[in-house]
């Protein structure tokens, strides 16, 4: 249901360049019941999934590292990021997506995940809605060296360690992706490795 306190009134496109860019002016009825014009810049990029790998026998956990150019142009001075496998939505479901990608991603043929929750990630300029999931993994899934596409030209490392190194790597800043912690966390909260 639609709500009832915000009008769109209109919406420019600033950018279709990679993903799309808009501006949108809005009006929003305030606890008052006044009504005021906003203007905010909104980025689609369309919808994605991400996965904590693990193995609850060995007690690690599959994870990427690849270079990301925003958090270079913020101060991570390597601009490397280790991160959970993740990717956005094609014309697949979130569950056929984070499968699709960890093969490709990480080189492991898993065909069982499970959905944990979904979540805005930065809900003030992004409408992207993130698919959160975990899934087992055993040595017997890896079907090749994994990496990410080169016509995506994606350069991903995979980095197998145990669950306890990557959970500290919270805490001393090694890890700062989002989608990661929460990932991370859910699994000590939930004791899945």
């Amino acid at each position: 249901m639609k709500n009832p306190s915000i009008k769109i009134q209109k919406t420019e496109l600033l950018s279709d360049n990679w993903y799309v860019l808009n501006k949108v002016t809005f009006d929003y009825q305030k606890k008052d019941e006044s009504w005021i014009t906003q203007k905010r810049e909104v980025y689609d990029r369309g919808d994605g999934a991400a996965i904590l790998l693990y193995n609850s026998n060995t007690k690690t956990v599959l994870l990427t590292r690849q270079f990301r150019l925003p958090s270079y142009l913020n101060g991570n001075e390597s601009g490397m990021m280790i991160e959970v496998c993740a990717g956005l939505l094609d014309k697949d479901n979130p569950e056929e997506c984070i499968i699709r990608e960890t093969e490709e991603e990480t080189g492991y043929r898993i065909s069982k995940v499970e959905k944990i929750m979904e979540s805005y990630m930065s809900p003030g300029a992004v409408t992207e809605i993130l698919h959160l999931f975990v899934g087992e993994y055993n040595a017997s899934m890896k079907v090749s060296e994994g990496g990410g596409l080169e016509s995506e030209q994606e350069n991903i490392d995979v980095l197998e360690m145990s669950y306890d190194v990557a959970y500290n790597m919270i805490s001393t800043g090694e890890i700062k992706d989002a989608k990661t912690i929460l990932l991370l966390q859910h699994a000590k909260i939930k004791n899945l490795i």
